[in-house]
């Protein structure tokens, strides 16, 4: 048996929803990203901590890591003002110190201010971010400063749910404004080309929790994918997924890593008839057993993309309830 992750050099593992929820390790995580021979980094959308703050506490979790094995969406918005910005210019800091540091050591000056005429904005996730900030923010930006998001997730996955992300801050900024920031995190490139060259990766892999990030992200870049649903996205968005937020492969979690590519991969699959007809998508199983719904949408989602037109979906038999929930139908 090839494991999925055999066929890859370093796995691009995303972090809330993925290998953790807030201070919560997603279960089963731990354990199924032990043992091989791949090497791993951390490349997370959220702004709002240190490399090192992310990687002591993914230690405090179980997971063996170092701050070199992370890349944040703050390291590469400040990259990319860095690449825009004659050094010591200031940018208004809308995010937590962390984010500011990032600044500083791309030796740009971090402000607090509009009043301090800053040539450029960059805003990150800050659990502290209220009005007054977000106001120097506008100012700024409507004085003429370029703006950079480090990401725009509109939700953050945490222990108890489903929370405003930076993307819903964003939209309070580009509202106020009618200006579109530039995006540093995923699914934009900077933060994919940063997580490559880091780790010199030939065979990589993006492994992810949302379609709009992760994948998208992935994609943008012409890697490989693989969907986990521990987190934001959901099987039942996948059957109407436009091309760019389909992923390679889809599991239920990580363990789906130690598992035959064969097993997560989009594809036909023993047993499963699927086939479009009169803009009907018909499911059947004749194999043995009880039917596996994630072997069956892994089947059903193979012909779902194939490009023909559908805008019923018909399961055949009594048998396909759990393939039926999984996909939302």
């Amino acid at each position: 048996m090839t494991a999925l992750r055999d066929l890859h050099d370093v796995l691009l593992l995303d972090l809330d929803g993925t290998v953790y929820a807030g201070k919560d390790p997603i279960p089963g995580a731990v354990e199924a990203l032990s043992g091989g021979t791949e090497e791993q980094y951390f490349v997370t959308n959220n702004a709002s901590r240190a490399p090192e703050d992310v990687a002591e506490h993914l230690r405090g979790l179980g997971f063996d890591t170092t701050a070199e094995f992370v890349v944040t969406s703050s390291e590469a918005g400040a990259r990319v003002l860095a690449d825009k910005l004659d050094p010591g210019s200031r940018v208004l800091v809308v995010g937590t110190d962390a984010l500011a540091n990032e600044i500083t050591k791309v030796g740009l000056e971090p402000v607090r201010s509009a009043d301090d005429h800053p040539v450029a904005v960059v805003q990150g996730h800050s659990v502290d971010t209220g009005w007054k900030i977000l106001a120097e923010a506008v100012l700024a930006i409507r004085a003429g400063a370029l703006w950079v998001a480090t990401n725009i997730d509109a939700t953050l996955p945490t222990e108890r749910g489903l929370v405003l992300g930076n993307g819903s801050m964003v939209a309070a900024v580009r509202n106020a404004t009618e200006i579109e920031p530039i995006v540093a995190g995923k699914p934009a490139a900077p933060i994919m080309h940063d997580a490559i060259e880091r780790s010199g990766a030939r065979s990589a892999l993006v492994v992810g929790d949302r379609l709009d990030t992760d994948i998208a992200g992935a994609n943008e870049i012409d890697l490989p994918s693989l969907l986990v649903l521990t987190g934001v996205s959901t099987a039942a968005e996948l059957l109407h997924a436009p091309r760019h937020l389909r992923p390679t492969h889809i599991g239920p979690d990580l363990g789906v890593l130690n598992k035959d590519e064969m097993s997560s991969s989009v594809g036909s699959k023993t047993g499963w008839t699927v086939g479009i007809e009169n803009e009907v998508l018909s499911v059947q199983y004749s194999g043995d057993g009880v039917p596996d719904a994630f072997e069956g949408a892994l089947a059903t989602l193979h012909v779902a993309w194939s490009g023909s037109t559908f805008s019923d979906v018909h399961f055949e038999g009594d048998r396909l309830g759990d393939l039926r929930s999984l996909l939302g139908c």
